[in-house]
């Protein structure tokens, strides 16, 4: 039986934020079609049920898009069909959805919990009034910080999104603002830099040079007081941007980053299941989602876009996700599943980064230790 994951896409949101470069759209609370987007997704559910022969449930996570406002009763009926939809699954399948401020109190936590959430995700980003205007975030602070602690009385399992690198922000400001979300007791935190992608309102106000941006500077001595702060809380770096205290880290993205199978269902969902002969099978699926709700869950409509891996595509992208944990990557078990040695070919490029610290081969595994984290992007690349 073969581990497998399920990503669920909801694609819609009060308001798309200016750095969003997700499959979004902003939309008003009561025009969300909460039971026919529930029914297009299990279509699509079901027209995949030969995918899913042969494979066990580990996890489902529902991000967007805001997933928060998709009425409970209909997420419920999407969870409890994928999990009939698997022949088998782990006892303590990971049900992850994400929030906003906006739309969680304690009563919609309580209503996902009934409806199979185990855990949720919550976009805080910052604290700051001014930061958060300048995201274009809906909520205020203390929205934010009530929508944690509320989820909290809910769900044992919650986790906090922040955002760092932003014009004038410096190590001290993000530190006030982790401090502030640590009191909440949360167990996992996910701080991620601001980045500017093309095609995004600050990607196109950047292009124009009318976009200030922080120095790396600024981000390297962010990243590494947070990372110390983090420490002192008891929460352990186990991905350049994810802190977890021991035994709260998000195994769907685990299993993401250790290169494992997944099914992505709704508009602009993203899927890849391994074929059997160490390569895989990727695709998209319609992004708008007009014409995903159309789709009548043939597959020939519902996908947009596919490509085929081969082993050794499978091998980079497994170096460049696995290295970014503190895991790293396990060799023998990459070998296993594509049948090529991820060593044949880098010995080279090994050895260099390992004579000057930057690559750890414990055995089969290798990683890249802490203190070169912030120099991930140029490792990676030297291993390609």
């Amino acid at each position: 039986m073969t581990a497998t994951s399920v990503y669920v896409h909801f694609p819609w949101c009060l308001k798309k934020c200016p750095y969003c470069d997700f499959n979004s759209y902003g939309t008003a609370r009561d025009d969300v079609p909460h039971d026919a987007y529930a029914d297009a997704v299990l279509r699509e559910l079901d027209a995949r049920r030969a995918q899913l022969e042969g494979r066990t449930l580990v996890s489902i996570f529902v991000g967007g898009g805001t997933p928060s406002l998709w009425d409970p009763r209909a997420l419920g009926r999407v969870l409890a069909g994928i999990e009939g939809a698997f022949g088998a699954r782990v006892d303590d399948v990971e049900v992850t959805v994400e929030c906003n401020p906006t739309s969680l109190d304690r009563a919609r936590a309580a209503a996902m919990r009934e409806a199979g959430v185990n855990r949720i995700s919550i976009g805080v980003q910052s604290l700051d009034a001014s930061r958060l205007k300048f995201l274009g975030r809906l909520h205020d602070a203390p929205m934010a910080l009530s929508a944690v602690r509320e989820a909290r009385r809910e769900i044992t399992r919650v986790s906090a999104d922040l955002m760092f690198g932003m014009p004038g922000q410096k190590a001290q400001d993000f530190e006030a603002e982790l401090d502030r979300v640590l009191e909440t007791g949360v167990d996992h935190v996910s701080a991620y830099a601001l980045t500017i992608e093309p095609g995004t309102q600050f990607g196109e106000l950047h292009k124009k040079g009318r976009l200030p941006v922080a120095p790396d500077d600024d981000y390297a001595e962010t990243f590494l007081a947070a990372e110390s702060m983090f420490a002192s809380r008891g929460l352990e770096h186990y991905e350049v941007s994810n802190y977890a205290r021991p035994g709260q880290e998000a195994r769907h993205n685990l299993h993401y980053w250790r290169g494992g199978d997944y099914v992505g269902l709704g508009a602009g969902a993203v899927g890849c299941l391994g074929d059997g002969r160490g390569g895989a099978r990727r695709w998209r699926d319609e992004a708008l989602p007009a014409k995903y709700l159309e789709s009548s869950g043939e597959l020939a409509r519902v996908e947009s876009w596919e490509e085929s891996l081969s082993a050794e595509d499978r091998v980079r992208e497994a170096l460049m996700l696995g290295l970014r944990t503190r895991e790293g990557v396990d060799l023998d078990a990459l070998e296993a599943r594509t049948g090529v040695d991820a060593r044949v070919g880098r010995e080279r490029a090994i050895e260099r980064r390992v004579g000057r610290g930057e690559l750890v081969m414990e055995g089969a595994r290798m990683r890249v230790p802490h203190a070169s984290w912030l120099a991930l992007d140029a490792i990676v690349t030297d291993l390609f």
